[in-house]
């Protein structure tokens, strides 16, 4: 059986530490990524689009539910999305290739996932709910190719797993954070204004990376 002044000594010394050491870890990692200004905007900016789809991700099957499907329909519909941005990602990955300003690919992506999620709000059948998934599916494969170019641009010799971690990071930090933001907005105030944030977060990272100076990125 643990000894309780050992708990007691975990819970006001040791766990604090811990804390406060990884805090200061996270911290001097970000701080460096976020050092430079590239990097910074497209964390920013993608952050924005992450966590928009993250406001609906726990909550998707209710929302299915009421738009007339069923767990199977919803599975089908995450299918769809996954179908249509597999199919659709090489071909937008040799064509950013090509292209001198790959933000505007960005850009336009972003502004495909945001009228996806608007269009949310007049899904009344299952069979539009499949065509909708189809649009946002192929919104995240036109822009995940250039995207990545883009990071993968600005990133520092010998520091690139770490400069990736942290996208990886805010992916994580994002889904937790637009988890909760999403399930609290829908429960207070229904699904249609939780779409158009959603939409909103998608247009205003579409928006500023549309309008950054030449060479920003």
């Amino acid at each position: 059986m643990i000894n309780n002044s050992r708990v007691k000594l975990i819970r006001r010394k040791i766990l604090p530490l811990i804390s406060f050491f990884s805090f200061v870890k996270i911290h001097e990692v970000y701080g460096s990524i976020f050092s430079k200004k590239a990097l910074r905007i497209l964390l920013i900016t993608d952050g924005l689009v992450l966590i928009s789809g993250a406001m609906l991700g726990p909550i998707y099957a209710i929302y299915v539910d009421i738009v007339g499907g069923d767990l199977m329909d919803a599975s089908i519909a995450g299918g769809i999305f996954a179908l249509v941005a597999g199919l659709t990602v090489l071909v937008s990955g040799k064509f950013s290739d090509h292209v001198n300003e790959p933000k505007y690919i960005v850009s336009l992506g972003y502004t495909i996932i945001g009228f996806g999620f608007l269009l949310y709000i007049l899904v009344n059948s299952v069979w539009f709910l499949f065509i909708v998934q189809a649009i946002i599916g192929f919104g995240e494969a036109i822009y995940t190719p250039a995207f990545d170019a883009l990071y993968s641009k600005h990133l520092d010799k010998n520091e690139e797993a770490t400069e990736w971690g942290g996208w990886e990071a805010m992916r994580y930090f994002t889904a937790s954070g637009g988890a909760v933001i999403g399930g609290l907005v829908a429960m207070n105030f229904g699904f249609s204004p939780l779409f158009v944030i959603m939409c909103l977060l998608c247009f205003i990272s579409a928006i500023y990376i549309f309008f950054l100076p030449k060479r920003t990125l």
